[in-house]
Order: C-alpha cells, then structure tokens, then sequence
C-alpha cells in the first residue's frame, strides 16, 4: 500500500512540473499575430429586393393593312429604327391603279360639276328676266346639287384609295430597334397574317416589380410616400449589380386582388442597350441617404450560446470578449448597435488562435480584408 500512494505521488509530481514546464513555455513564446480593424461610422440602410421585369416605354407589333405580296425587307434584324422610316413595302401596283382610277372619276365629277354651276347661272339669269320659267330653275339647281354630291363622293373614295396606298409602306412609328422578320419577302401578306415584326423603344427602360400592402405601408411609415427618397437599382442575371442607377416614376392605383400587390415601376438608362424588354431582374431598393452607424465586417462576428459577439483587442494588447447587438447586415459590413464605440480595434482575422485574456500581437487589416465583398 505505501508503494502505490509513493508511485502515485511521483507521477503527480513528474505530471506537475511537466505542465509547469509546459505553461512556461507558452507564457515565454512570442503573442500570436492578429489582423485588427478599428470600428467606423458608415452609412448603412437596409436593401430589399424585388423580382421585377423590364418593359420597354413603347412597344409596337408591325402588322399589314392591305393584302399584296412583301416587298425587300429595309432594315436589319435587331439593329436600330428611326420614326417614320420604311420598313417593309407591299405591292403597289394595285393600289396606285385604284388611286389612277378614283383621280379620273373625281376629276369627271368635277367637269359635271362646273357645267351644273354653269346651266344653273343660265337658268338663273332667265329667271330674272322673266324669259325661263321657275321649273327649269329648279331643275338645274337640283342637278347642279347633284354634280357637287357626285365630286364630294368622288374625292371621298379618293382619299380611301390613298389612304390604301400609303398601307403598302409600313413605317415605324417610334424610334427605337426592331426584332426579326417573321415573314420573308415575296410572300402575300394581309390584316390577317399576324405580326410582321416587332419595334421596341428601349432607351430609357422600364423595370415594373409587385409590391405587397404590407410593404408599401411599412415604407409610408418610413417617411416613403412616392418612391424618389429610394435608390433604385437592378441585379442580372450574373448576379452582378447594373451600372446604372433607376428612379420610382410610377405606383400602379389598383391592388391585384389575387396577390394584395401594387405594381410600382422604374425608369433607367438605357444607353448600352444591356436591359432588354421582357427581361427578368431583381430590383434592389434602399434610402438614398442612409444614417450612419457603427459597423464591423462580418468577419469579425462570432456567435454564442449567449449571441453575438467580437473580439476585441484593447490598448495593452489584451484580447477582450464583448457581447454585441447587430443589426443591418449587408455588403460584407454588419451594423452594431450597442457594444462597440467608434476606435474600438476588433479582430478580423486570426481569432481561432487566441482567447480572452490574452495578449496578442495586432497588425491593421490591408484593404483587401476592409473591402466589402
């Protein structure tokens, strides 16, 4: 028995003095490095984001008004129209006879016209002189009615065969760029033969999004009443955010009953032809003047069963734990609202290696870490 209690007491004292050993070690070893980053002011808000679609200001569907067969197209698929230029051609051949032959009829009318006036001066005049009688007045006056009758119909149907004329010129009626052809030349098109191709205005353009009731009176209570106090932009398809920078011209005044949304519309430029009608994006909204708060980059962020919290390194290089209340997280920053104050240099990289109440050897961030990603 007293063996067992003597080997016992040398192994605790061989154990002691290894970890004596050990601890020295440690204290005597160089603080480990750390990247720190003194905590800053920065304007932060809160982004939401919306799944929108782009519609160009105008939109028109090119369709045929007069049946012929489609002349040489006058313009190339997708490149860039100007208002009133021509576009397609319809046979005119047809419609310029029609003109020809309503011009002749219009011009007879006119002959028959100026003989009525004539025959009734005549018949006038007799009358007026006692040597024609009231019948024969009468007569020329009603055939002279007639003949102005006859040339008001004639350059009626005049104007009907020009009007039909002009159809075989399709023209653009903005300016804008033009889809592909979805007729080829030398085929008899007519009202009937749909779309012939399609003319977008997309310079700016419009981006329309749903709003919910409940969003919308958040924001009213926000101080947002029409939109421009926000800051519009618009995330593609890549992910990445577009250069351009919208503007809230539009909130729909009716509610879809199927969703309880209101449509709202932006407007951006357009220049670089990147938005394209139809389009589906992600509109991002946030405060065109966002308050500055205290913010951290979310690197620095830990959590606990307690919450969230940072290490900080304080001015003896000592590593302290400081609970934190967050709030807005965005752009690779998180805003804190209470545990921190301005200068405070917190750690952003290198907190796996230390703890609390140690010293640590601090070294500012480089830029690339501060970036928000």
């Amino acid at each position: 028995m007293m063996i067992r209690r003597s080997t016992t007491a040398v192994l605790m004292g061989l154990l002691a003095t290894a970890y004596g050993i050990s601890a020295s070690a440690q204290q005597a070893g160089p603080p480990p490095a750390v990247l720190v980053q003194a905590v800053e002011a920065k304007p932060l808000s809160e982004q939401l984001e919306f799944i929108g679609r782009a519609a160009a200001v105008d939109k028109v569907e090119l369709r045929a008004r007069v049946k012929g067969y489609l002349g040489p197209r006058q313009f190339t698929d997708g490149g860039p129209v100007k208002k009133d230029q021509i576009l397609f051609t319809i046979e005119r051949e047809p419609y310029q006879a029609a003109v020809d032959q309503k011009t002749a009829v219009r011009d007879a009318a006119k002959a028959a016209l100026a003989n009525a006036d004539g025959q009734l001066r005549r018949a006038s005049e007799l009358l007026r002189t006692n040597t024609g009688t009231q019948v024969t007045y009468d007569q020329r006056l009603s055939e002279q009615l007639q003949a102005k009758a006859a040339v008001e119909q004639a350059e009626a149907d005049l104007r009907d065969a020009q009007i039909q004329l002009s159809y075989t010129e399709i023209r653009s009626p903005i300016t804008g760029r033009i889809g592909r052809a979805a007729v080829s030349p030398g085929n008899v098109v007519g009202p009937d033969s749909g779309v012939l191709a399609t003319v977008v205005s997309d310079q700016p353009m419009r981006v329309l999004f749903p709003v919910t009731q409940r969003e919308l009176l958040d924001a009213r209570r926000d101080g947002t009443k029409d939109g421009s106090e926000l800051a519009v932009q618009v995330r593609l398809a890549d992910g990445s955010l577009y250069k351009e920078k919208g503007k809230i011209d539009f909130i729909d005044v009716t509610v879809d009953a199927k969703t309880d949304g209101q449509i709202v519309r932006a407007e951006f430029p357009n220049a670089d032809t990147t938005l394209t009608d139809g389009q589906t994006l992600r509109v991002v909204l946030e405060a065109k003047n966002p308050a500055s708060v205290l913010a951290v980059p979310q690197a620095a962020v830990a959590l606990d069963q307690t919450g969230s919290f940072v290490l900080v390194v304080n001015d003896k290089n000592v590593v302290e734990h400081r609970p934190i209340k967050t709030g807005v997280s965005r752009d690779g920053l998180t805003g804190v609202e209470s545990g921190l104050k301005a200068g405070d240099k917190v750690i952003v990289q290198g907190q796996q290696k230390v703890r609390p109440g140690m010293t640590v050897n601090p070294s500012p961030a480089p830029a690339a870490l501060k970036k928000p990603n």
